[in-house]
């Protein structure tokens, strides 16, 4: 039946879990894909009836009116490099998941880490010569054992987005700002995509989620927490930049007023949106460079590699 319309039809689709494979599938057929944005459709979210199909003629009638709320579909090779980074990302998570139980056990014995921790050479040495009741034994030699078998895939990934870092201007220039490594910039890169959808970079910061809710009464307006709408991966990993970047002269004083005031949290929350802030006109002044390359005569473009995210 979807092979039925004609090519250039344009098809509303939610955000539903694995919806990538829809995509491919209509760009085939030669479908117009629109993905919407779930949490500003209020035509659906706010209906009494809900069904499949009551949703899709709702879908059907907004998207006939030029009144559909969308979110971008990043392409293909956006969403594969964000795939990779992310794989890496929870990789490590789960290591440190591993690194955080035997802490546990070892605290749950009366047992303090040694100087330069459990993990390093020295400490692996004491670990393994730690007189354990068997079954706590059993436990930290199990996870130790997976978090071995973690290291050659990070490793592996660490090498290859390095080499993915040096090819793509945008990973290197973020890599001047405080408290952003080759791996926080190859993320931006891949989370943010096409900086040029971003009018401003307030506009950015609030699809991160990491703006202040407003609400206004008559006069009085008031500022709420962050609203988490938008990227968690990229709120996270400006979250992460930030506890380095918080001490840096850029943003040191800033934070310091911040901290005393409204704590430490929130402070670090700041610094976040402001480095997300420089980031921004990073990735714009490289964009722009690159498009005025691209135009004038006898200069030929930046070759794009798989790092390209517009």
């Amino acid at each position: 039946m979807i092979g039925d319309l004609p090519i250039g039809t344009p098809v509303a689709f939610g955000a539903a879990y694995g919806w990538g494979w829809l995509v491919e599938l209509l760009e085939d057929y030669g479908y117009e894909p629109h993905l919407v944005h779930p949490l500003q459709c209020k035509a659906i979210a706010s209906a009494r009836l809900k069904n499949d199909k009551v949703d899709a003629a709702t879908l059907g009638q907004l998207l006939r009116a030029d009144l559909l709320p969308e979110a971008w579909i990043a392409p293909l090779d956006v969403r594969q490099q964000r795939a990779l980074r992310r794989h890496r990302f929870q990789l490590v998570r789960l290591r440190t998941l591993l690194r955080n139980r035997i802490h546990a056990v070892l605290a749950d014995l009366g047992h303090t880490r040694p100087t330069g921790g459990c993990f390093t050479g020295p400490g692996r040495v004491w670990l393994a010569g730690l007189p354990l009741p068997d079954a706590s034994r059993h436990v930290v030699d199990d996870l130790l054992a997976v978090m071995d078998a973690l290291q050659p895939p990070i490793g592996v990934l660490d090498k290859e987005l390095a080499a993915l870092a040096r090819g793509d201007p945008r990973t290197t220039a973020l890599m001047r700002l405080p408290g952003i490594g080759t791996l926080t910039a190859l993320a931006i890169v891949a989370e943010v995509g096409d900086i040029s959808r971003f009018p401003s970079a307030r506009n950015l910061a609030s699809w991160a989620g990491l703006t202040p809710t407003v609400r206004n009464s008559d006069r009085t307006v008031h500022h709420g927490h962050i609203s988490k709408q938008g990227s968690p991966w990229l709120r996270w990993i400006m979250c992460e930049a930030a506890q380095t970047a918080k001490r840096h002269p850029l943003f040191a004083p800033g934070y310091q007023d911040m901290t005393r005031r409204r704590g430490k949290e929130i402070a670090t929350t700041a610094v976040a949106r402001k480095l997300l802030t420089h980031a921004y006109h990073v990735l714009r002044e490289v964009h722009d460079q690159q498009a005025t390359s691209h135009h004038k005569p006898g200069v030929h473009r930046f070759t794009q590699t798989a790092t390209h995210s517009g």
